[in-house]
């Protein structure tokens, strides 16, 4: 995968189409996406806010649990941690709330939309949300806590209402 190329392509496009793509499994890309959100590429950091947010355009979780980089010639296998993508902040308004992603991407909670529990590497119930092409994010812990002042209590959960939609932030220690 030549990441220039890739780059000039994509960054033409507004939305990839990535959904349409599926060319046969190349092999794997000593990439890694830490538990953290760093993007490490055969052992060093890339610093490249533009090259990551590229990656990530390209990036879906397929039915088999992997993460596969696609384009329409190829597609590898890179290794995520915990969940690949990271929600930063999060605006409120009259009926719920929005989240924005690492990249200014917005995602409104709904229904169809929840903060759902998902486990870390340690077993610990987080919060996340699913985005598409498979991916999840994980909330941002400054962004978690900050939700978590505007929370309310509902049975042994904390949460938000947004769009008449529950999204669980945690569940309460009933025995503490």
């Amino acid at each position: 995968m030549r990441l220039d190329a890739l780059f000039q392509q994509v960054k033409a496009e507004a939305r990839v189409p990535i959904e349409r793509w599926d060319p046969p499994v190349c092999g794997e890309m000593d990439l890694v996406i830490t538990q953290s959100g760093d993007w490490i590429h055969e052992g060093s950091p890339i610093t490249r806010p533009e090259l990551v947010q590229l990656l990530a355009r390209v990036l879906r979780r397929e039915s088999d649990g992997d993460y596969y980089l696609v384009t329409p010639g190829e597609k590898l296998r890179i290794r995520v941690e915990d969940l690949p993508l990271s929600i930063h902040d999060a605006e409120a308004d009259a009926a719920g709330w929005t989240l924005v992603g690492q990249w200014g991407e917005q995602l409104r909670l709904d229904a169809s939309r929840r903060l759902m529990l998902v486990a870390s590497p340690s077993g610990d119930p987080l919060p996340a949300v699913a985005v598409d092409r498979g991916l999840w994010a994980r909330l941002h812990r400054n962004l978690f806590y900050r939700l978590v002042e505007c929370a309310d209590v509902e049975g042994s959960e904390i949460g938000l209402w947004s769009d008449g939609a529950w999204q669980s932030l945690g569940r309460l220690d009933v025995d503490a």
